[in-house]
């Protein structure tokens, strides 16, 4: 969730960061801050604004051990440097000499520190007034100008300035704290808690982040999760430090386990419904903007109907059963998940499905027959249900079964555009983009295995095409072969006769899953498909390329790409989808799947 942070100020004035690394820009320009020495003297100035710094304590950050004898004369060079950076903007006079040591006088509106203060101030008296949401709002202004980097992480190697950038961090994490609070208070839950769950990763023994990661689960429907969270900090502090948690945090544990026993009591069992939901993936990464998107469009007030596409392995379902997750206090008459498809990939009958959906649903629904769709849609219309239809093969599979009028709403994914049903917002999804992967893969093998070599943990993302479902199975293969280094495995991947062989891990492969998708499309579209993967380059192509290798003129080349287009077969690196786009491409793996069942040359596919 980090954010690019704000650069308030006028026009020709400097503006310093030091939330994350020292930096200055002037009218949006970089301002070059000199070698280290010079650097820690105005990082400590900056680090105590409009307040005398004595010499001394200068003197022991800029030279720990034993100061030269020149060394103040030495401070007196990096102090006239600094004046010089105000100089740029006009006005030499602000770092100035009294009987207490160098004061730097600087305005809120030139210091992120500054105005990091000013707004976690607003936001706390918002919240001491019971306005919630313009504390939460104020709070969050804040924390974007944090991004949750490290403050002054490029000088920490200096003693006196990694004591001021711890200091900096534990302000910046209680103003988290407070807002994460704020969050939940206005029944905001679901977008505290990625958040909050990344800070309790590196700060595991801080306990109101704790708290308040159990509490944003458990107000999200993830009772088991917030429990479970409770449950490896009990066991952490008796581990490390002999300790067990604070009477205010065992009190929230037994409310909380309290609240989750009366629920399962006092269930009534009629028609609003239950929740039939899978675990949310623990290792989901990513797919911030897709994720928001969905739950702004899939949690409105007035439902609706919600398309996840995107190609095998792209992730459709992990991101459906988050969003569905997070949802969940906005649909008080159920959650629930369907698939539409059998275990062996062929689709289930629309009354099986709509059998199902009665069943978890609680509604009185007849076996087959036109009456059994309107007593569906009777059961929709009068509930504020959240219902996931996952891995859709076609329209005809579900029509009947979105809601016509009502408050539900319907979240469906697909490989497939889904064109036919109308209206639907779409989402589509693609690959991930390199960090994102990248992070993928340090979840599941451990991020120090993946610094160790980051050049062949790169290898090994772009080779499984950066899609979630291969970097994964990747990551379970190496998490268990622990002596095989990052970088053959990399080689075994970028070997085009053998990538498909390696991205198996137990009974998850890769190829099976592709080899679903590749039975979806028409006989026509995978002729098609196995022309352009034998012959564009590295699995790109132009529209021209497609006329020649399709042996067709311009019009019938649009339609074939098209065609693949909304099946998820090809896709655009541009994010275009219409095939005018400069480049299409067959994804890497779908690329040596289809050379693979004709037997096209795979020399011609690189990692």
């Amino acid at each position: 969730m980090t954010r690019t942070p704000a650069r308030p100020g006028p026009t020709g004035a400097v503006y310093f960061s030091l939330l994350g690394p020292l930096t200055a820009v002037v009218d949006g320009r970089p301002l070059p801050l000199g070698p280290r020495k010079q650097r820690l003297v105005l990082a400590t100035l900056l680090s105590r604004p409009n307040t005398p710094v004595p010499v001394d304590v200068l003197t022991d950050v800029v030279w720990p051990d034993a100061p030269p004898r020149t060394a103040r004369k030495n401070l007196q060079v990096y102090i006239s440097a600094a004046r010089t950076l105000f100089g740029a903007a006009g006005d030499r006079d602000r770092v100035v000499h009294g009987c207490g040591g160098y004061r730097l006088r600087i305005g809120e509106a030139e210091l992120d520190t500054l105005r990091f203060g000013a707004l976690a101030r607003s936001g706390r008296a918002a919240g001491e007034r019971g306005d919630l949401r313009t504390a939460a709002r104020l709070l969050r202004e804040a924390l974007d100008l944090w991004g949750e980097r490290q403050p002054l992480h490029d000088l920490r190697d200096s003693a006196g300035v990694a004591e001021e950038a711890e200091r900096l961090e534990s302000r910046c994490l209680t103003v988290y704290e407070d807002w994460a609070e704020a969050e939940i208070e206005t029944g905001r839950a679901a977008v505290a808690v990625d958040g909050l769950r990344d800070l309790v990763e590196r700060h595991p023994l801080r306990e109101r982040l704790r708290a308040a990661w159990m509490n944003s689960l458990h107000q999200s429907g993830r009772q088991a999760e917030a429990l479970a969270v409770y449950d490896d900090y009990r066991q952490l502090l008796a581990r490390e430090l002999g300790l067990e948690p604070s009477p205010a945090m065992a009190a929230l544990y037994a409310d909380m386990l309290g609240r989750g026993r009366a629920a399962r009591t006092t269930a009534p069992r009629d028609s609003a419904g239950g929740v039939s939901l899978p675990a949310a993936a623990r290792d989901f990464t990513g797919r911030r903007d897709e994720l928001r998107e969905v739950l702004d469009e899939s949690g409105a007030a007035e439902g609706g109907v919600l398309i996840v596409s995107g190609p095998a392995g792209s992730g459709k379902s992990a991101l459906a059963v988050r969003a569905a997750h997070l949802l969940a206090d906005g649909f008080p008459d159920g959650r629930v998940h369907v698939r539409v498809r059998r275990e062996d990939g062929t689709a289930r009958t629309r009354a099986e499905v709509l059998g199902e959906l009665g069943r978890l649903c609680g509604a009185r629904v007849p076996p087959g027959g036109p009456e059994a769709e309107d007593a569906w849609q009777d059961w929709l219309s009068r509930h504020r249900a959240l219902i996931v239809l996952d891995d859709v093969p076609d329209e005809a599979s579900v029509r009947g079964l979105l809601p016509r009028s009502g408050r539900c709403s319907v979240l469906l994914t697909a490989r497939g555009q889904l064109a036919g049903l109308a209206p639907a917002h779409r989402v589509a999804l693609t690959a991930l983009a390199d960090g994102e992967a990248l992070e993928l893969l340090g979840r599941l093998i451990g991020a120090g295995r993946v610094r160790t070599d980051p050049a062949a943990a790169l290898r090994i993302v772009r080779a499984c095409g950066a899609l979630p479902l291969a970097v994964t199975v990747s990551g379970m293969r190496l998490a268990v072969l622990r002596h095989l280094p990052l970088a053959e495995y990399a080689s075994r991947l970028d070997d085009p006769s053998a990538a498909l062989d390696e991205l198996v891990a137990g009974d998850v492969s890769v190829r099976s899953r592709i080899a679903s998708g590749w039975q979806d499309l028409t006989e026509q579209n995978r002729e098609a498909l196995a022309r352009l993967a034998g012959f564009a380059h590295d699995g790109g192509f132009t529209l021209d390329r497609a006329m020649d290798v399709l042996g067709c003129g311009e019009r019938a080349a649009i339609r074939t790409v098209e065609s693949l287009l909304d099946t998820g077969a090809v896709t655009s690196p541009a994010g275009e989808v219409t095939a005018h786009a400069a480049l299409y491409e067959v994804p890497r793996l779908l690329c040596l799947y289809a050379r693979e069942r004709t037997g096209s040359d795979l020399s011609l596919v690189r990692g």
